[in-house]
């Protein structure tokens, strides 16, 4: 009743299941690519975050406080937005069966990730906008 599917099931490629399928050189290429490119390009922003944000709490006094706590959890919503990416991303090079057993293949760009990574940004604009107006 309660049976759940792991991704590794769901996601198929060349008729394979994601977990046994051996890749071509080329697509191991394209998906190290597509990791550094996406991947690391959010985790290395979420922790040049998190180290801006340990720099303000180290250095400055108590009133900035704030600000240093708003880019950690700036840097927190980037990382989650790198999860985020990482599941879609699946989506993007495995076809998927779905519950009714046909095969779906559909590219599908990131424009969800760059709607919440833009929502994000402006919120934390507007909230570091507002707490430097307050100093």
């Amino acid at each position: 009743m309660f049976e759940t599917r792991h991704a590794a099931d769901r996601y198929h490629l060349r008729l394979h299941r994601a977990r046994s399928v051996i890749l071509t050189n080329t697509e191991l290429v394209e998906i190290r690519a597509a990791q550094r490119t996406f991947e690391g390009a959010y985790i290395r922003t979420s922790l040049g975050q998190f180290s801006f944000a340990l720099v303000v709490l180290k250095i400055f006094t108590a009133e900035f406080y704030s600000i240093g706590a708003l880019f950690a959890i700036y840097g927190a919503g980037v990382l989650g937005v790198s999860a985020f990416r990482r599941m879609q991303g699946n989506r993007q090079f495995f076809s998927e069966i779905g519950e009714d057993g046909l095969r779906r293949k559909r590219f599908r760009t990131s424009g969800n990730v760059v709607v919440v990574l833009t929502a994000l940004s402006i919120a934390s604009y507007i909230c570091l906008l507002v707490l430097t107006l307050r100093l």
